[in-house]
């Protein structure tokens, strides 16, 4: 990821679109890693329902305050 990206938290996929709508609410928009999706579309397949969410390091703060 961009080092103008930091890793703000990681959770299942509901509860990271809840985190991911309350910052874009706030005027922070977050970029979400899913791991999983990627291996399944590159032909590995996965079963994590994991997802990572990021946001811009002039944010991070304030992101992490509001969750």
């Amino acid at each position: 990821m961009d080092n103008n990206f930091v890793h703000l938290c990681a959770a299942n996929v509901v509860e990271v679109q809840r985190v991911k709508v309350l910052l874009e609410e706030n005027g922070i928009f977050p970029i979400i890693k899913d791991e999983g999706e990627s291996a399944r579309l590159a032909g590995f397949g996965s079963a994590s329902l994991m997802q990572q969410l990021w946001v811009a390091k002039s944010y991070f703060e304030k992101a992490k305050s509001l969750i």
